[in-house]
């Protein structure tokens, strides 16, 4: 079941800063959040860094793929200037300084691991691994509440990740549940099942909290709907209206 933050800022701070940055986790962590879901997928030179689409050209100024290019590279790119003039020059993180400043501010971290294709297996081993060195002193003394979870729809990138690092827990990025998925999930141990809320029913959602599986929605920014999936027995979901909806919304 799940034993994490119950509500999540998505990629940092929802709609209100550029998503996947520095400036997104700060203005998540005004509305008070200290639990963020953010994407990693790796550069040409195989460092990963915090992007979701992997290509240039929505929200980091250039052209090309992901893959095309250098961390470092990548690094110097305007990831801000999208969303307004304010954030102009923000940064693309690089995943390992991202994730160290998480830990540094006490930010509980749903790492989506994103390959370009064909790099399934390598991008899950390499976030596995650097989540695993950055968190060896919680593993070892047992506080995993604080360890990160690991998700993606990719299930050769969670084996991999499960392989490199076993004691991280991983979650299954499913949009619908196919026909067959509790199989899928066990083949990756994974402890959590995280589906789009538009396809989830009170029904679907017993099954797998039945099945032993912890149950997580995106992206949830109506607090009706957000009121509604509680009351189903969802367990948690990420936002991107922190403005709307704050880290203690349906806490009595």
């Amino acid at each position: 079941m799940w034993r994490y933050p119950r509500i999540l800022a998505h990629r940092g701070g929802g709609t209100l800063a550029p998503e996947n940055t520095f400036a997104g986790l700060k203005r998540g962590m005004d509305f008070g959040f200290r639990a963020v879901e953010f994407d990693v997928m790796l550069a040409r030179d195989g460092v990963p860094v915090v992007m979701h689409d992997p290509y240039l050209g929505r929200t980091v100024s250039g052209a090309g793929h992901v893959f095309d290019y250098d961390a470092l590279e990548l690094a110097r790119m305007d990831a801000g200037s999208w969303h307004g003039a304010d954030y102009r020059g923000e940064p693309v993180p690089l995943f390992v300084e991202f994730a160290q400043y998480c830990k540094a501010h006490g930010i509980w971290m749903n790492i989506e691991i994103k390959p370009a294709r064909g790099f399934d297996r390598e991008t899950g081993d390499t976030v596995a691994r650097i989540t695993r060195a950055l968190f060896a002193d919680d593993i070892a003394s047992g506080a995993l509440a604080r360890v990160p979870l690991l998700s993606s729809f990719s299930l050769a990138a969670l084996d991999a990740a499960r392989a490199a690092a076993p004691d991280l827990p991983r979650a299954c990025l499913m949009s619908e549940l196919p026909p067959g998925w509790e199989p899928l999930a066990r083949s990756v141990e994974a402890v959590a099942i995280h589906t789009n809320h538009t396809h989830l029913s009170p029904e679907l959602a017993q099954v797998v909290r039945d099945a032993g599986f912890g149950l997580f929605c995106y992206t949830v920014n109506d607090p009706v709907r957000a009121r509604e999936l509680l009351g189903w027995g969802v367990e948690a979901f990420c936002t991107d209206r922190v403005d709307l909806i704050g880290p203690d919304f349906g806490i009595a």
